[in-house]
């Protein structure tokens, strides 16, 4: 046996070439087993469940094949419709106005699992109809992305949800379109007949066909036209000029072409009064704190018919795409702080969104009892000095128990509700700061083990610093959710700062930053089973008596059991 594969050896010694070729040749024969075993599993029917199971945990991000079609697809589209319009575009059956609000994290997707899309008329969508489609006149003139190989009903809805359009379409079996109105002609179902790429069991359109859906928006999802938001209906404020220095009048007004002016005059608020548009920025004069009802705005814009423009008395306002600078600058304490403030919170309660709104309010870095890299890299410069410096505003931190409270002077302690907390938590721990976790950490023993020892912590985190806090100031997520100014107000003025109105407008403008999970994706079922309510309920109670016990106000309704 030895001198055959000595011969062999002497010969490829004396023959590299041909070794280096007979090596090249087996991997290319590897790579053509290996391309052809995977074109045959991804026709085959049974693999569609292993794909379908995949399918949750892509629909907050973007493969490549997906950004290269929205980049695309992006320039060559038009700019969409608005949300805001007159009542006499709402009428027709198919575009009645959305209803908004509500929390969808239990409605949303379990109406899609075993379920025809087509026969679903509650929770996250209502199947429209059939509706024709073409190149050089689209129905749907969003944003628009493709996938040939996961397209499903859900993820396109979630796209565009997730943009705040109104209507999503699917065509071809692979190309997803959204909208804010439809403009063609609906057609025979039967014409909408092309299976989903990545569920067989639904159907995504057909040539030149778009199976379109009216989707139900979640509050969080932005009003938008193009590129601005929406921001609502206000009454005239009472010296405009002084609220919004510039204006000019514009023949055939649009929206369009008011936020395209503002945008050029580098104003983040465009104004639509008429056929007169006034630029500018949120002030104390002109805040978009006091909503009007939108029919009064109604005014149908003379450069487009189904546009509202406002009148001389009630004016329509947009966000645009510049950036409001009046808040964006900061820096270090200029001297030694000579109390220490914390910032404390349980795990996924917010604590990140809240430096990010402290150091817009207030002008100076956070610091941090951790490091960490990621957060540092995003602009959170307090992120790298020790906690003790005295150079930051106040100091994140997780900790509980007596010794770690009592090294802080005073604490903002910030209080979320447990069962979104957990979740939030958790899709930290296994997806990243802005990441979800897959449905496989879910549906493991991780979820169970992972509520098990983090939800008793919720409650003795906050038990121990209205314990040992020596000055505990309580803010509560959805609060700050809910009235940021007014929040955000009391946490500067508890900071020992003065507070600048025209600062806290403009954190409004950009309260979001670089750190906020989408709202949009949510799990396909309850992940929360009975026992685990139960417990967490009794811990809800005893957080809400500690509250009451020392004369604050107890938890929001919305923490409580029903």
């Amino acid at each position: 046996m030895a001198k055959p594969l000595l011969k062999i050896q002497r010969y490829f010694r004396r023959k590299p070439v041909r070794f280096f070729s007979l090596i090249l040749l087996y991997l290319t024969a590897g790579s053509l087993v290996f391309l052809h075993s995977g074109i045959i599993g991804e026709n085959f029917p049974g693999t569609r469940g292993s794909r379908d199971s995949v399918v949750a945990s892509e629909m907050g991000g973007r493969t490549s094949s997906d950004t290269r079609g929205l980049s695309i697809m992006s320039r060559v589209t038009r700019r969409p419709g608005r949300r805001f319009g007159p009542r006499w575009m709402r009428k027709s059956g198919h575009e009645e106005a959305v209803r908004r609000g509500g929390d969808y994290t239990s409605g949303w997707n379990r109406a899609l699992k075993g379920r025809n899309a087509k026969d679903m008329e509650d929770g996250r969508a209502k199947y429209i109809g059939c509706y024709i489609d073409n190149t050089q006149k689209r129905a749907l003139r969003g944003v628009s992305f493709f996938d040939y190989k996961k397209m499903t009903v859900f993820r396109c809805q979630d796209n565009c949800a997730e943009r705040g359009y109104m209507y999503a379409g699917l065509e071809f079996g692979a190309e997803c379109y959204c909208g804010h109105k439809i403009q063609a002609s609906n057609v025979s179902d039967s014409e909408c007949s092309m299976e989903c790429k990545g569920e067989k069991s639904n159907v995504c359109g057909g040539a030149n066909r778009l199976s379109i859906y009216r989707l139900e928006l979640s509050q969080e999802s932005a009003r938008r036209y193009g590129s601005a938001i929406f921001k609502g209906c206000f009454r005239r404020p009472e010296n405009v000029t002084v609220a919004l220095p510039f204006s000019a009048v514009i023949q055939n007004m649009s929206v369009d072409k008011c936020v395209d002016m503002c945008t050029e005059r580098e104003k983040s608020l465009a104004v639509l009064a008429g056929d007169r548009c006034y630029c500018g920025f949120p002030t104390p004069l002109f805040s978009l704190h006091d909503l009007e009802d939108e029919e009064m705005c109604l005014h149908r814009c003379p450069g487009e018919e189904f546009e509202s423009c406002g009148n001389d008395q009630f004016f329509v306002v947009y966000q645009t795409q510049v950036q409001d600078n009046r808040c964006m600058d900061r820096h270090f304490l200029p001297s030694r702080a000579k109390q220490q403030i914390a910032l404390a919170s349980f795990p996924g309660a917010g604590n990140t969104w809240a430096r990010h709104l402290i150091e817009l309010a207030t002008g100076f870095y956070t610091g941090s009892y951790y490091f960490d890299g990621s957060l540092y890299n995003k602009g959170f410069k307090g992120e790298r000095d020790h906690w003790r410096s005295g150079r930051t505003i106040c100091i994140k931190t997780h900790e509980s128990g007596k010794k770690e409270i009592e090294a802080f002077d005073s604490s903002i302690l910030m209080i979320r509700n447990p069962y979104k907390a957990l979740m939030a938590e958790f899709n930290r721990k296994y997806g990243g700061h802005i990441g979800f976790a897959s449905q496989a950490h879910w549906k493991g023993k991780e979820w169970p083990e992972f509520v098990k020892n983090y939800a008793p912590w919720w409650a003795s985190h906050t038990l121990d610093w209205l314990t040992y806090g020596k000055k505990v100031h309580v803010v509560h997520f959805e609060d700050l959710k809910r009235d940021l100014f007014s929040q955000l107000k009391g946490m500067v003025r508890f900071l020992g700062l003065n507070v600048s109105e025209d600062r806290l407008l403009c954190v409004e403008g950009q309260k979001d930053g670089n750190f906020k999970r989408s709202g949009l994706r949510k799990l396909e079922y309850d992940p929360y089973t009975t026992e685990m309510r139960t417990a967490i309920d009794e811990l809800i109670r005893t957080v809400d008596g500690a509250l009451k016990k020392r004369n604050m106000s107890g938890v929001p309704a919305e923490y409580m059991p029903r």
